[in-house]
């Protein structure tokens, strides 16, 4: 099945809808940074929830999510765009724990002390930015109640990945957000329902769609669907940001390198493609830096 996302909103009430399949970019982000089981779960959880978040956003606009944790992963960084753009690593990626209950140890990877910070880049001024201390460690938990406790929108998600000796086989997920006014009563239906819930990864495997996901979440009430994306890993690295980092490290820094006689790797943290700098390149960024000094002092 294709990675896609469905939007929803309820048609009487003030209640939206998301779900998502995300298995195959999921796949592909474990496979670049080669991680081992329980990080892959952990990864993909959070891919995944950033790809939910990141439908929320307008067109244009960005979402940053960072998982900082006192566990072994160390942290999961993951971005999302409006248009279901998403990419993601993690510290480290070699983590694979005993089950706990049962299940991926995810809260035990990430450990249960550190902080949830979302970042939004609303295409103004300044970057909104929230900070929450770790709610579970689980991921979807700690999403829903950085949109609780920043955003006052009370939410639930729901995020499900699976992987054995084969891989990634399913992941994916839904997000359910209640707006005032919304109806008590609907509200309620709903916490029980999803409270009753099969797991995501359960209702994956039984090969049900976003569309069926959100069927079954909203049985008996009236929606509306606003909104079918593509879903994708995709990375905004490219030579020229990287060359930029170069320049930033100034003149000196840059003469140093050159004097190394060795061409210089940068390696992109979300998606693990190389950039080279052979001397020659170096020695352009220099010229650069001189160009630019030049146009400073004659202004």
């Amino acid at each position: 099945m294709r990675d896609y996302l469905v939007r929803v909103v309820a048609r009487h009430d003030n209640v939206r809808g998301l779900a998502c399949i995300t298995t195959r970019l999921v796949r592909e982000a474990c496979r670049r940074h080669d991680v081992y089981p329980t990080a892959a779960v952990a990864l993909g959880r959070a891919l995944t929830g950033g790809a939910l978040m990141g439908a929320l956003m307008k067109t244009g606009q960005r979402t940053a999510l960072k998982f900082e944790g006192n566990g072994p992963l160390g942290k999961i960084v993951v971005e999302a765009d409006s248009d279901g753009g998403v990419r993601g690593y993690v510290g480290n990626p070699h983590v694979d724990l005993p089950p706990a209950g049962g299940k991926f140890d995810v809260a035990g990877a990430l450990g249960k002390a550190g902080l949830l910070t979302v970042t939004k880049d609303l295409r103004v001024k300044e970057p909104y930015r929230g900070i929450v201390h770790l709610y579970t460690s689980e991921i979807a938990e700690d999403i829903a109640y950085y949109l609780l406790e920043s955003e006052q929108i009370p939410s639930a998600v729901g995020l499900g990945v699976f992987a054995d000796a084969s891989g990634i086989t399913a992941a994916g997920g839904f997000l359910i957000q209640t707006l005032p006014p919304a109806d008590e009563t609907v509200i309620d239906t709903l916490s029980r329902r999803i409270e009753t819930l099969p797991p995501v990864t359960e209702m994956l495997h039984a090969s049900l769609t976003p569309e069926e996901i959100l069927d079954k979440i909203f049985e008996g009430i009236p929606i509306d669907v606003l909104e079918k994306r593509a879903l994708t890993f995709r990375c905004t690295c490219n030579r020229e940001r990287f060359a930029k980092a170069l320049i930033a490290l100034g003149r000196k820094e840059i003469e140093t390198l050159i004097q190394r006689h060795e061409p210089v790797e940068l390696t992109c943290e979300f998606c693990r493609k190389t950039y080279v700098f052979d001397v020659e390149s170096l020695q352009a960024l220099i010229e650069e830096l001189s160009v630019r000094d030049s146009g400073i002092q004659d202004n």
